[in-house]
C-alpha cells in the first residue's frame, strides 16, 4: 500500500547503489531512476549525491529516509494486522540461523512448521552468528537464532535452550580414551579451530579465559568456517576440536567421532534475536514458540 517511489527510494538507500536495488525489487535500472526522478521532482530536492562513484544520501535524502523507514514498517504491519484477522497463518518467514544451529538443529524444526502451516513459505540464512545479528537489526531477517548472546541495544534476546560444547576427536586420538579433558590438557594436542564471529569460537575463547588460558596457548593447525567442515577434519585425526554435543550425534552413533566433555563442563545457552522496534506477528510469535519447544527437546538429553 506505500508509495511505490517511496519503496524504491528506501531500497536504493538501503542498498546504496541503483542496481542492487533493481535485482532486489525485480526493477530495470532504468525503471529505478525513474522512480527516484519522480521523487525527487515531488520534494523539489536531491535525495542523493552521486560523486566520486560512490552514491550518499543528502541531508534531505536522509530525513527522507527516517520517515520512509517508519511510513514501510507501519504500512507493513497493517496488511499483517488485516491478514491475521482471517485467523490464518499464512505470509513469509524469514529466519537466519547460525552455522551449528542451522545445519543440525533448524531443519527439522522449519520442515515440521510447513507442514502444519502450508500457507507459510520459510527462508532461511545462514551465517556466523555476528552477521546474521547485523542482517536482523537490519531489519532483513524476523528473527534469528545464534550460539553467543547478543549485547546489541536494538534486539531482543531471549534465552531458547541450552546446548553442551565438547571434545570430539578422531576414535584414536590421544583423548578418546579419557573419560573427561581437563582444560590445562588442551594446549598438549592440536586444535581444529572455528572461525572469528563463530559463537562456538566465542565461548569457547571465554571458557578459556575463565579457566586461565587462552586460545593463544592452543596448538591451532587449522580455523574453519562451517561445523561440517570441521567434523570432516577432525574424523582424519589431524586434531581435536571443541563443538556442540548436537553437531556430532551421527558421527558418534558411526563411530567416527569420539565425544569426550570438558572439565569444568561447558554449557552455553542458545538465543532467539529479533528486533526490539519492529511489530511481531502473529506468525513469527507462533515460530518462536514452536522452535523453542522443539530445541529444547533436541538438546534436553544431552546436557
Amino acid at each position: 500500500m506505500a508509495d511505490r517511489r517511496l519503496q524504491v527510494f528506501h531500497a536504493v538507500a538501503k542498498q546504496s547503489s541503483f542496481t542492487k536495488a533493481g535485482e532486489l525489487l525485480f526493477m530495470t535500472q532504468p525503471a529505478v531512476t525513474f522512480q527516484i526522478k519522480q521523487l525527487e521532482e515531488h520534494f523539489d530536492t536531491r535525495l542523493f549525491d552521486r560523486g566520486h562513484g560512490r552514491l550518499t544520501l543528502t541531508p534531505a535524502g536522509e530525513m527522507v529516509f527516517a520517515f520512509a523507514e517508519k511510513i514501510l514498517g507501519l504500512s507493513a504491519e497493517m496488511e499483517v494486522r488485516l491478514a491475521e484477522m482471517t485467523g490464518d497463518i499464512v505470509g513469509p518467514l524469514l529466519v537466519g540461523a547460525s552455522m551449528t544451529i542451522a545445519e543440525f538443529m533448524l531443519p527439522a524444526i522449519l520442515g515440521e512448521f510447513k507442514s502444519r502451516y502450508m500457507g507459510v513459505h520459510p527462508r532461511m540464512v545462514v551465517a556466523n552468528s555476528e552477521a546474521i545479528e547485523k542482517r536482523v537489526i537490519d531489519h532483513a531477517l524476523d528473527i534469528g537464532f545464534i550460539e553467543s548472546p547478543s549485547r546489541h541495544p536494538n534486539l531482543q534476546t531471549e534465552v531458547c535452550c541450552e546446548d553442551e560444547l565438547v571434545v570430539i576427536c578422531n576414535p584414536q586420538f590421544p583423548f578418546a580414551r579419557l573419560k573427561e579433558v581437563p582444560v590445562e590438557n588442551l594446549p598438549d594436542q592440536p586444535f581444529v579451530s572455528r572461525e572469528e564471529g563463530s559463537g562456538t569460537r566465542e565461548f569457547t575463547d571465554d571458557y578459556l579465559h575463565k579457566n586461565g588460558s587462552s586460545i593463544e596457548q592452543l596448538n591451532v593447525v587449522m580455523e574453519l568456517g562451517s561445523p561440517v567442515a570441521l567434523n570432516a577434519v577432525v574424523k582424519t585425526g589431524i586434531g581435536y576440536s571443541v563443538a556442540s554435543r548436537t553437531s556430532v550425534v551421527s558421527s558418534q552413533r558411526l563411530g567416527d567421532l569420539v565425544v569426550i566433555p570438558l572439565k569444568p563442563r561447558l554449557v552455553r545457552t542458545l538465543s532467539m534475536v529479533y528486533p526490539k522496534d519492529k511489530f511481531r506477528s502473529k506468525l513469527v510469535t507462533t515460530f518462536v514458540d514452536f522452535a523453542a519447544d522443539k530445541l529444547k527437546q533436541q538438546t534436553a538429553g544431552a546436557i
